[in-house]
């Protein structure tokens, strides 16, 4: 585990064992360095590598395509906190808080302060941006090592797909890259895949590091990504040259050459994710899941890898 610092700063850097091997990670720089040295029985970390929280269920944008539930559902600080404190003993390296919308949780940068102040997880969070005012930047400063900002293509299509000004995300932008690094998230459809050239020019001017591809996923209102689109997403993936590093949803995947961050990791290993009703799932898309109970996160992690479900 990290050290604390000077003035009561954490180190944040994490030594991860698995049966794989040393896996070290430096959450101030995003320092990645992986030894096959695998880790005795006891020392294995119980925890995935990556845990989302969606904090709320809440959003104020409708976008016709989000497959985010619309049923109530909110987590209050101490509770996100208390899972945090459990995930960095069990050698959890990050958590990303989504939604929803984050931003509209009431005292969200606080919380995010609170994870960072009393764990060495890496916090990162996703966002549509435009609630990130340069006030709620000066008090997310110091807290968050990564920003997500949602960006459905670029000027009228995003502005029809999202309802909101596309100027209005760009000046958020500025001041979003003052508080940490971040990167540009795009929802691929028929209507933005051929935008995907604008969005990394635009991800590229404003200082962005990483352009993140998300397949549309099937809703009860709309449908997922078709196969027209999906082959010309991997097309533009195939010729992009840009300075972007890009990643890309899982269900894209197929058929293209990526590289897994850690190969052999079994799913839970790398990452789980914890509705706004308090479920863990294995990804945000998975039907079912294990209620965290007062027995903790760890307890509903443990139910999930034997059952796959709620026992």
């Amino acid at each position: 585990m990290g050290a604390a610092g000077p003035a009561g700063a954490r180190a944040g850097i994490k030594t991860r064992r698995t049966a794989l091997g040393t896996h070290v990670f430096d959450r101030r720089t995003g320092m990645n360095l992986f030894i096959d040295q695998p880790g005795t029985d006891e020392s294995v970390a119980l925890a995935p590598r990556q845990v989302s929280v969606a904090l709320t269920n809440a959003c104020d944008l409708r976008c016709s395509y989000c497959y985010a539930p619309k049923t109530p559902g909110r987590h209050d600080t101490a509770t996100v906190v208390a899972w945090a404190k459990e995930l960095d003993g069990h050698g959890c390296f990050g958590v990303g808080f989504g939604g929803g919308e984050p931003t509209l949780v009431t005292g969200f940068p606080e919380m995010c302060q609170l994870v960072a102040a009393q764990t060495d997880l890496a916090v990162t969070f996703t966002s549509h941006g435009h609630h990130l005012t340069a006030s709620v930047c000066t008090r997310l400063a110091g807290a968050v090592h990564f920003i997500r900002i949602s960006m459905d293509g670029v000027g009228q299509t995003y502005e029809r797909l999202r309802g909101r000004p596309f100027g209005a995300l760009l000046d958020r932008l500025a001041d979003v890259r003052d508080v940490a690094p971040f990167g540009i998230n795009v929802v691929v459809n028929e209507r933005t895949v051929h935008e995907l050239d604008q969005v990394a020019d635009v991800a590229t001017q404003a200082a962005a590091r990483e352009l993140l591809l998300l397949p549309q996923q099937p809703t009860a209102r709309w449908h997922g990504i078709d196969q027209v689109t999906l082959s010309e997403m991997r097309a533009w993936l195939n010729r992009y040259r840009g300075p972007l590093a890009v990643t890309i949803g899982a269900t894209g995947i197929q058929g293209l050459p990526v590289t897994a961050p850690v190969p052999g990791e079994q799913p839970l290993d790398a990452y789980a994710h914890i509705t706004a009703d308090g479920v863990l799932k294995r990804s945000s898309y998975q039907a079912g899941g294990s209620p965290i109970g007062k027995d903790g996160l760890m307890a509903a992690l443990s139910v999930l890898r034997t059952t796959g479900a709620t026992p």
